[in-house]
Protein backbone atom coordinates (compact mmCIF):
# COMPACT_ATOMS: atom_id res chain seq x y z
CA UNK A 1 0.00 0.00 0.00
CA UNK A 2 1.19 3.57 -1.29
CA UNK A 3 1.52 5.77 1.59
CA UNK A 4 -0.50 9.35 1.02
CA UNK A 5 0.80 12.45 2.15
CA UNK A 6 0.58 15.95 0.49
CA UNK A 7 3.12 17.59 -1.75
CA UNK A 8 4.91 20.13 -0.53
CA UNK A 9 7.57 22.54 -1.01
CA UNK A 10 9.61 24.17 1.72
CA UNK A 11 6.54 25.88 2.95
CA UNK A 12 6.82 27.77 6.79
CA UNK A 13 4.30 26.40 9.23
CA UNK A 14 2.51 29.05 11.15
CA UNK A 15 3.57 27.39 14.48
CA UNK A 16 1.54 30.15 16.48
CA UNK A 17 -2.31 28.12 15.18
CA UNK A 18 -3.50 24.89 14.24
CA UNK A 19 -2.53 23.44 17.70
CA UNK A 20 -4.77 20.61 19.18
CA UNK A 21 -4.28 18.32 22.30
CA UNK A 22 -4.36 14.37 20.83
CA UNK A 23 -7.16 12.04 22.22
CA UNK A 24 -5.45 10.46 25.36
CA UNK A 25 -2.97 13.12 26.40
CA UNK A 26 -3.19 16.10 28.97
CA UNK A 27 -3.89 19.63 28.50
CA UNK A 28 -0.62 21.34 27.76
CA UNK A 29 1.01 18.68 25.08
CA UNK A 30 -0.56 19.90 21.61
CA UNK A 31 0.16 18.50 17.94
CA UNK A 32 0.56 20.32 14.85
CA UNK A 33 -0.05 17.74 11.90
CA UNK A 34 2.23 19.04 8.86
CA UNK A 35 1.21 16.41 6.65
CA UNK A 36 -0.77 13.04 5.87
CA UNK A 37 -3.11 11.07 8.10
CA UNK A 38 -2.89 7.93 10.19
CA UNK A 39 -6.29 5.93 10.48
CA UNK A 40 -5.38 3.92 13.83
CA UNK A 41 -8.61 2.15 13.03
CA UNK A 42 -8.04 0.60 9.79
CA UNK A 43 -4.23 0.53 10.79
CA UNK A 44 -3.33 2.41 7.57
CA UNK A 45 -1.51 5.98 7.12
CA UNK A 46 1.16 7.96 7.44
CA UNK A 47 1.65 11.49 9.71
CA UNK A 48 4.47 13.88 9.94
CA UNK A 49 3.66 16.46 12.75
CA UNK A 50 5.10 18.82 15.69
CA UNK A 51 4.54 17.81 19.30
CA UNK A 52 4.82 20.39 22.19
CA UNK A 53 4.99 20.50 25.64
CA UNK A 54 4.50 23.29 27.64
CA UNK A 55 6.65 23.63 30.93
CA UNK A 56 5.90 21.13 33.70
CA UNK A 57 2.83 18.51 31.53
CA UNK A 58 3.76 15.10 31.87
CA UNK A 59 1.74 11.74 31.19
CA UNK A 60 1.35 9.13 33.48
CA UNK A 61 1.24 5.94 31.95
CA UNK A 62 3.36 4.31 29.15
CA UNK A 63 2.31 3.97 25.35
CA UNK A 64 1.98 1.43 23.21
CA UNK A 65 0.54 1.49 19.70
CA UNK A 66 0.55 -0.31 16.59
CA UNK A 67 2.49 1.82 14.45
CA UNK A 68 5.80 3.01 13.81
CA UNK A 69 7.16 5.54 15.49
CA UNK A 70 10.11 8.28 14.76
CA UNK A 71 10.77 11.17 17.25
CA UNK A 72 13.76 14.11 16.85
CA UNK A 73 13.85 16.45 19.93
CA UNK A 74 13.90 20.01 18.23
CA UNK A 75 14.14 21.73 21.48
CA UNK A 76 14.04 21.37 25.14
CA UNK A 77 13.94 19.20 27.65
CA UNK A 78 11.97 15.80 27.38
CA UNK A 79 12.60 13.69 29.88
CA UNK A 80 11.23 9.39 29.94
CA UNK A 81 10.21 7.22 32.45
CA UNK A 82 8.74 9.36 35.04
CA UNK A 83 6.47 8.17 37.72
CA UNK A 84 2.93 8.78 37.99
CA UNK A 85 3.50 12.02 39.84
CA UNK A 86 5.54 13.61 37.03
CA UNK A 87 8.65 12.58 39.49
CA UNK A 88 12.26 10.90 38.11
CA UNK A 89 12.88 10.01 34.42
CA UNK A 90 15.62 10.37 32.32
CA UNK A 91 16.43 13.41 30.38
CA UNK A 92 16.93 13.88 27.04
CA UNK A 93 17.59 16.98 24.77
CA UNK A 94 17.92 18.64 21.67
CA UNK A 95 19.16 16.42 18.89
CA UNK A 96 18.38 13.23 20.31
CA UNK A 97 16.44 10.37 18.45
CA UNK A 98 13.90 7.23 18.87
CA UNK A 99 12.76 5.32 16.25
CA UNK A 100 10.16 2.99 17.91
CA UNK A 101 8.29 -0.55 16.46
CA UNK A 102 4.74 -1.40 16.86
CA UNK A 103 3.90 -2.44 20.16
CA UNK A 104 6.95 -1.62 22.07
CA UNK A 105 5.86 0.50 25.48
CA UNK A 106 7.45 3.77 26.13
CA UNK A 107 6.78 6.67 28.41
CA UNK A 108 5.34 8.07 30.54
CA UNK A 109 7.50 11.43 29.45
CA UNK A 110 7.30 15.34 30.75
CA UNK A 111 9.45 18.34 30.28
CA UNK A 112 10.41 20.71 32.97
CA UNK A 113 11.40 23.63 30.68
CA UNK A 114 8.97 22.72 27.69
CA UNK A 115 9.67 21.41 24.32
CA UNK A 116 8.89 20.05 20.71
CA UNK A 117 9.20 16.99 18.85
CA UNK A 118 9.50 16.34 15.54
CA UNK A 119 7.20 12.98 14.72
CA UNK A 120 6.75 10.56 11.72
CA UNK A 121 4.08 7.83 12.60
CA UNK A 122 3.54 5.10 10.08
CA UNK A 123 1.61 1.97 9.38
CA UNK A 124 3.70 -1.13 7.02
Amino acid sequence: MAIEKEHLEFVVPDLDEGWATPPGYPDGIKQKVLAGKIDDDAKTGSRTRLLRFDPGVYTTVPFVHEHWEEVYVLSGDLWVGNDENGDGGDKCEANTYACRPPGAAHGPFKSVGGCMLFEIHYYE
